[in-house]
């Protein structure tokens, strides 16, 4: 058996943050452990690869979803990072930090002051080094470089332009002062480069004589002691084709993410005893709401032909493929060096929505994001979907074993709350398509076809053809009532020295993707880990739309 002060299982986007973190003054002993190996290839590390990455079995726990009964029974691909960097090595590189209403969100709940936005903004300005420049909003002297994408295919100003046209206002940061509007868009991005938490946080510390990483780790147990056995004491492994226990003196950090944290608070004996006594596992804290309150983003994708020959389409064929990696291996520059994410933008669905709740990526390609669906066409397309579902899934064991992927059930479009937002996202979008910026690039509409229009239509088309946005969240929730696994620091409810830090403590999904506010979650409770005071708050104007009770833009 190995002693470490911390063990922190996950080297994702939360958990490379940890390890930096809670190694850099050299006063603590830290173990990392990862079940996947390193991010050693090219289709992690360019940009503009990144649907191979989330194929890849090497890379990736390839989870799908229960049958979803509102989806047409249909399974939902849900890939997680199995690598050093986790899903931030394999997503698509978008940085967003959600709204400021959605941290205070959170802060109104019982406990959870710290939480709010001006709480939050000073650890999401720790974390950044913005290429364009901090400012009051921004970071400039941070491990994570964000860039913006250069937009020179004219397509990306066609969208903001018809935005302005449709009545929405242009945001020049939607990260900063304003989500609201149509702009560019941010990426984790250097110098060419992805820059996940691997890059930003884990690399500069791994020489750390105090950081020790162990991959290829598939963790099976949280250990406890103590009178009541309610302390956790370390973790059991299997590495090599055997077990082997690590113990950690201070904390058990949990970083797994929404699915694997709580799988492993179950595996573990904390959860609901219905769940657990008739798999044999022993209860060591009854916690319903363990892997309860699962929440994602659910997105459509509403694509146009392009009349002209100016999109990724021709980056398809093999000889400007070719061309493309060799510029990208020789420079790190073109088209291999962008996540093609280069625009999109927030607005809201409707009057008396205080905060936009629906979200656009647009592409200058019209193809499915997981590449299952290549492009037949010139097209375009905007990925659009509601940011506040109020459908709820859950992840459950199907067995005691650690190597037996759990049962995820999202519940995707369960309420009418969030059928009624996915049929406004469509009919705005196209009336956005419709403005006279696109007149000279807009053919026929490829998806979801003219030929859907009622409510029923575009309902079907949902069912049939939306996809995830790749955020889920909730599962090990922070707060104070019977459902909540975890405190407003991350403390596993009911026991001692067990922490978790990832999307999965989020009491409600933010509005935007998760890689950002999660790596701004690890920031601020290694602080907290740590005894160290936190960062003061930040109080800073924030916009919302003067009329946002009687207009919805």
């Amino acid at each position: 058996m190995q002693t470490f002060d911390y063990i922190i299982v996950g080297a994702g986007s939360a958990g490379c943050v940890l390890a930096n973190r809670l190694s850099e003054d050299g006063a603590a002993s830290v173990l990392l452990v990862e079940a996947g190996a390193l991010d050693h290839s090219l289709f992690i590390h360019m940009p503009s690869a990144l649907s191979y990455p989330m194929a890849d079995k090497k890379y990736t726990w390839l989870y799908e979803s229960e049958p979803e009964p509102f989806m047409n029974g249909r399974r939902i691909h849900c890939p997680r990072g199995r690598v050093i960097g986790g899903s931030s090595s394999i997503n698509g590189m978008v940085y967003v930090r959600g709204h400021a209403l959605d941290y205070d969100g959170w802060a109104n709940a019982g406990g959870m002051e710290a939480w709010s936005y001006a709480h939050c903004l000073p650890y999401f300005r720790k974390a950044e080094t913005r290429a364009q420049g901090g400012d009051l909003y921004r970071g400039d002297a941070g491990p994570l470089h964000v860039s913006t994408g250069a937009g020179r295919n004219p397509l990306y100003q066609a969208f903001m332009e018809a935005g302005q046209q449709a009545g929405y206002p242009y945001t020049a940061d939607m990260n900063g002062y304003q989500q609201e509007g149509l702009g560019p868009m941010d990426m984790t991005v250097h110098k060419g480069r992805r820059w996940s938490t691997a890059m930003a946080y884990l690399r500069p510390a791994w020489k750390r004589k105090n950081l020790a990483v162990r991959l290829r780790c598939l963790v099976t147990r949280v250990m406890f002691e103590g009178l009541e056995s309610r302390r956790a004491a370390g973790i059991e492994v299997f590495h090599e084709g055997q077990l082997q226990q690590l113990r950690a003196t201070k904390e058990v950090i949990l970083s797994g993410g929404a699915i694997n944290s709580p799988q492993l608070l179950k595996l573990s004996g904390i959860g609901n005893p219905a769940e657990l006594q008739p798999l044999g596992i022993a209860v060591t804290v009854a916690s319903k709401g363990v892997g309860e309150n699962l929440q994602d983003h659910l997105e459509t994708y509403v694509q146009f032909e392009c009349t002209q020959p100016i999109t990724l389409f021709s980056a398809l064929k093999p000889l400007n493929k070719l061309k493309i990696g060799v510029e990208w291996l020789l420079f790190r520059t073109g088209l291999g060096a962008t996540n093609h994410f280069e625009s999109g933008g927030f607005i809201r669905s409707e009057a008396g929505v205080r905060h936009p709740d629906l979200q656009y990526h647009f592409l200058p390609m019209a193809v499915r994001y997981d590449g299952k669906s290549p492009a037949t066409c010139h097209g375009f397309q905007a990925h659009v979907g509601p940011m506040r579902a109020t459908s709820r899934g859950h992840v459950r064991l199907r067995d005691a074993q650690a190597t037996t992927p759990p049962r995820i059930l999202f519940n995707y479009m369960s309420t009418e709350q969030d059928r009624k937002e996915m049929r406004a996202a469509v009919r705005l979008t196209r009336e956005i398509f419709q403005q006279a910026a696109f007149d000279a690039f807009r053919g026929v509409e490829l998806s979801p076809g003219i030929q859907v229009q009622s409510d029923e239509e575009i309902d079907a088309h949902i069912r049939a053809n939306a996809e995830t946005a790749y955020h889920p969240s909730g599962t090990c929730r922070m707060g104070a009532d019977e459902m909540a696994v975890t405190d407003a620091q991350g403390r596993v409810h009911g026991v001692e020295r067990l922490r978790v830090v990832d999307a999965s403590i989020m009491p409600r999904v933010v509005s935007g993707n998760l890689n950002a506010p999660t790596i701004m979650m690890a920031e601020k409770l290694a602080d907290a880990i740590r005894g160290h005071a936190a960062l003061p708050p930040t109080p800073v104007p924030v916009f919302e739309h003067p009329h946002y009770l009687s207009a919805q833009r």
